[in-house]
């Protein structure tokens, strides 16, 4: 019986390369040696349009028909390697080949219906970091990692899809671990298990919850994860935020951290910003954030605490006042390092046309001239 290499010489002797180059792609089509298949696929289209079988320097300055040629070929082979490699759940070996054709559509869809055997950390490297599909990424790390990697992964987050559904997931996760361990202890101690899964429900008349530093989750994993909500949008996470803070203001003083300005008091401050948000003590929350910021020193604190300040304004949709405030404290700051909007996109936001011409004029600044004027006139017409 003929070796391969034997059948190859065979083929090449009778001046059959096209049949050699087959009989590889064959050989180790059958023998699931797709990387292998991929190769001798490019070098048999290599072969067809003239090139060097083996190149030494990159194919560049082809005649545009040879290079659309390769390219076609190149796609169909990357496609097909992609195509078995799913097929063999490996998500990890078939990405790069979905990658180089621009194609994350199968991979996304085979993440998806992964199987349970599949190798995580290959998939959670592809879904999370590659942000193919950062939302089951993110979702295989909370169910297999734990909260604490969880947090950590969830504040290098890679995209804005699926952010807020992974947050729903991560903060639904904390609150329901808080609230299991609150109701375990309460049967224990009064023989029976409260129906309520609202933490402020579960420590009513129960401040013996607390008594001897008690705690029932690991407290630095609340903290983290009450930072988070300040940049989130969904309402149902952002109350049960709001529980985790009241949880948090129970513990005891070795339990309450301290945050950077104008969270001084983690669990006060980003209780009152979050309730804030949600639409109570909307009024209240304003004036806590506006007297602490003008109660700090700026040469202190920067210029954050004023940011927060912009920021929250207008996600309450109260532009005039974000306008103001953003004169008030934030005129002189440096505009590469500013996290709110600026005082054009505030102007811009909050339709005030004739402040955003008049300021364009007083900076010499004729295209945002002409684009507030624009639109000035489109309102004087509505």
């Amino acid at each position: 019986m003929e070796t391969p290499f034997q059948e190859v010489e065979k083929l090449l002797a009778e001046r059959k390369p096209a049949a050699a180059f087959d009989y590889l792609i064959e050989r180790y089509r059958a023998e699931e040696k797709y990387a292998l298949l991929f190769e001798a696929r490019l070098m048999k289209k290599r072969h067809e349009l003239g090139l060097p079988l083996i190149p030494t320097v990159p194919l560049d300055g082809l005649d545009p028909e040879v290079q659309r040629s390769y390219d076609d070929g190149s796609v169909e082979a990357a496609r097909e390697v992609g195509e078995l490699f799913l097929a063999q759940g490996n998500i990890g070996r078939a990405w790069p080949y979905f990658r180089a054709v621009g194609d994350a559509g199968p991979v996304r869809e085979a993440i998806e219906k992964m199987p349970p055997e599949a190798e995580l950390d290959d998939v959670i490297q592809v879904a999370f970091n590659e942000r193919v599909h950062p939302k089951k990424g993110f979702e295989l790390i909370l169910q297999n990692h734990g909260i604490c990697r969880a947090i950590t992964c969830f504040g290098q987050y890679p995209s804005t899809e699926g952010r807020d559904e992974s947050a729903r997931l991560l903060v639904g996760t904390l609150h329901g671990e808080v609230v299991a361990s609150m109701k375990r202890v309460i049967e224990r101690q009064e023989g029976a298990t409260p129906e309520t899964n609202s933490i402020p429900e579960l420590i009513e008349g129960r401040d013996w919850l607390f008594e001897g530093n008690s705690y029932y989750v690991d407290t630095s994993h609340v903290g983290s994860c009450i930072q988070f909500g300040p940049e989130l949008q969904d309402e149902e996470t952002l109350r049960l935020l709001i529980e985790l803070t009241e949880y948090g203001k129970h513990l005891a003083e070795m339990f309450q951290y301290h945050g950077e300005p104008p969270f001084e008091n983690i669990y006060e401050d980003y209780g009152i910003y979050l309730r804030c948000v949600v639409g109570d003590d909307t009024d209240a929350g304003v004036v806590h954030f506006r007297t602490k910021l003008e109660n700090y020193h700026p040469d202190d604190i920067g210029s954050a605490p004023a940011q927060v300040l912009v920021k929250l304004l207008v996600r309450l949709r109260r532009f005039d006042e974000a306008i103001e405030a953003f004169d008030r404290f934030l005129t002189d700051a440096d505009p590469n390092y500013l996290s709110c909007p600026n005082r054009i996109q505030l102007c811009q936001m909050g339709r005030c046309f004739d402040e955003l011409r008049r300021m364009a004029e007083e900076r010499g600044d004729l295209l945002t001239f002409a684009a507030a004027r624009l639109q000035e006139n489109g309102a004087e017409t509505e």
